[in-house]
């Protein structure tokens, strides 16, 4: 049985997770001029590097938009209190920038919790469903997979959790995604997540 409360290491994704999700990768894709369907930065990554550097700047110029617009998710701020208070060390890992995400954070009121070296962005670590980011946290805390939890709403972020051993929380509408059903744990929203801490306390 996975007892949350014995976890001390959390990692978080960020958008759809720790905040509303705002993203239009569809849009995005067609401003970038980018097939549908398939994954932007694994799309990116494949081209001539001029060409890949002039589409990310561009990336980073329509995500800090939508940065600057963000809104936490309800039960946020509650769920990162509780572990604050709980001692547990708090990290990121997210597929945007690491100064898109320190300004996402810091629009919702959520960079208070987070050390700008525990987030890791698309600069630091290879995106998600790679579990690269993980282990750089895990290596930078000293941790054991054993130790930690990953959570998201994306399969992507379920996919590197168990990639990299940890625990792993899905976070949304288990019933209309199946690759909920790989998570050791889903809660419907970030308050329920809470409640299952509280029971393993």
């Amino acid at each position: 049985m996975l007892r949350l409360a014995d976890r001390k290491f959390w990692i978080f994704d960020m958008d759809g997770t720790l905040t509303v999700a705002a993203h239009d990768f569809g849009a995005i894709r067609e401003e970038l001029g980018l097939p549908p369907g398939l994954p932007i930065l694994e799309q990116i990554s494949g081209m001539p590097e001029a060409r890949a550097k002039d589409l990310l700047a561009r990336l980073d110029g329509i995500e800090m938009k939508i940065a600057r617009r963000a809104r936490p998710h309800p039960g946020a701020r509650e769920l990162l209190e509780d572990l604050t208070r709980r001692g547990v060390r708090l990290g990121i890992v997210t597929r945007n920038s690491h100064a898109i995400a320190l300004e996402t954070l810091h629009r919702c009121g959520l960079a208070g919790f987070f050390r700008p070296e525990f987030i890791l962005g698309r600069e630091t670590c290879d995106p998600k469903p790679s579990p690269d980011g993980i282990r750089r946290l895990l290596e930078r805390w000293k941790a054991s997979p054993a130790e930690a939890v990953m959570v998201g709403d994306y399969l992507f972020d379920i996919q590197s959790g168990r990639e990299a051993g940890t625990a792993t929380i899905y976070v949304g509408e288990a019933e209309k995604n199946a690759w909920s059903a790989g998570a050791d744990a889903r809660a419907a929203d970030l308050h329920e997540v809470r409640r299952l801490l509280e029971a393993g306390a």
